[in-house]
C-alpha cells in the first residue's frame, strides 16, 4: 500500500475554477519496477474500475490516450492525454484536453526502500456542467479529484505492484 505525502506534497486546492495538485505517494518498489508496471497500459482498466474507457497505444513521447473517468461524484469526465515528454523511470509531462484542460507532470524518484511518485497538475473544468459544479460546489469537485488520486494509488499498489 502506498503512503501519501504530507504538507505541501499533499496539497490540492481550487482557485478560479482551477484544480492545482501537488501530491506525493511512496511505493515499496524501486523506480524500475514502478515504471515497468505503469507501462503496462493494457491493464489500466483492470486496475482502475473507475476508468470506464481507455484507448492508448503506449507510454512514450507523442502517444495520445482517450480516457473516461467516473469518480464517486455525479459526473463522468472525458478527456484526452497528450504525452508531451516521457523519460523512462523518471517523469512524464502531459497536456490534458476535453472536459478538463491543463498540464500534469508525474515524477519518479528513488527513495530508501522504494520510490516516491509526485503528481503536479493544474487542471480546469471545460465542460459546461463540470464548470457549473466547480463554481457551485468546489468541495464536491475536490473530493472527486482526491478520491481518484487516493484510490488510484491504492489500487495500483494492490493490483499492479502486488503481482
Amino acid at each position: 500500500e502506498p503512503t501519501r505525502g504530507r504538507g505541501p506534497m499533499g496539497a490540492c486546492h481550487t482557485a478560479a475554477m482551477e484544480l492545482a495538485t501537488d501530491r506525493g505517494f511512496r511505493f515499496p518498489v524501486d523506480a524500475g519496477a514502478f515504471w515497468s508496471a505503469i507501462s503496462d497500459i493494457e491493464r489500466y482498466r483492470a486496475w482502475w474500475p473507475w476508468l470506464t474507457s481507455f484507448d492508448g497505444r503506449g507510454l512514450a513521447t507523442g502517444d495520445v490516450w482517450q480516457c473516461t473517468v467516473r469518480p464517486q461524484v455525479p459526473y463522468l469526465v472525458r478527456f484526452v492525454v497528450h504525452l508531451d515528454e516521457v523519460e523512462p523511470c523518471r517523469r512524464i509531462v502531459a497536456t490534458v484536453d476535453g472536459d478538463i484542460r491543463g498540464r500534469a507532470e508525474l515524477m519518479v524518484r528513488p527513495t530508501a526502500g522504494g520510490c516516491e511518485v509526485t503528481l503536479q497538475s493544474r487542471l480546469a473544468p471545460r465542460a459546461r456542467g463540470l464548470r457549473a459544479l466547480a463554481m457551485l460546489a468546489p468541495p464536491v469537485v475536490r473530493r472527486g479529484h482526491d478520491w481518484i488520486l487516493d484510490a488510484g494509488a491504492r489500487q495500483f499498489a494492490g493490483r499492479a505492484l502486488a503481482a
